[in-house]
């Protein structure tokens, strides 16, 4: 009986683990960066490292603004200059700015469609490639705007 119970809270974990979510917000830029330091070095970066870091994000998300200073004014401004969050509506350039280049990308119906799970029907009306991030993020997009985003494994947004 022991054994059972076991065996379900086994079973129950591991479907969660798998849960996917669909958002209108991904991750912040330091989650990346995190995410992609944990796993290029098996340990969290320094004070240092992270610093570096943000100073030199902060530089590339002045410039853009600079290059785009009809983004400074418009309510998308504060994704880039506070938040530093990934969201639906973004260019590719924009998405890359924040969140770096994408672990993989794909134009194959059948892995966005594994991807998306249970919001595949609402995602493959407009999805045409997906990019995928550390931390289980899918970003899709149709053309140059990111029209959606999924994450699996994490615990409820």
């Amino acid at each position: 009986m022991a054994l059972m119970a076991l065996a379900g809270c086994a079973t129950t974990t591991e479907l969660s683990d798998k849960d996917v979510q669909r958002a209108t917000e991904g991750p912040t830029t330091d989650e990346v960066f995190m995410s992609r330091f944990v796993k290029g070095y098996g340990r969290l970066p320094t004070f240092e490292e992270s610093t570096a870091f943000r100073v030199e994000q902060e530089q590339r998300v002045s410039d853009y603004l600079a290059k785009h200073p009809e983004l400074s004014t418009s309510p998308r401004a504060s994704q880039f200059t506070f938040h530093r969050r990934v969201s639906v509506g973004m260019s590719k350039e924009e998405v890359m700015l924040l969140a770096g280049v994408p672990n993989e990308a794909t134009q194959d119906e059948a892995q966005m469609r594994a991807a998306a799970r249970q919001f595949w029907p609402g995602v493959k009306e407009r999805a045409k490639e997906m990019w995928v991030y550390p931390g289980g993020w899918q970003f899709y997009f149709e053309g140059d705007r990111l029209v959606d985003l999924t994450v699996a494994g994490k615990p409820p947004l």
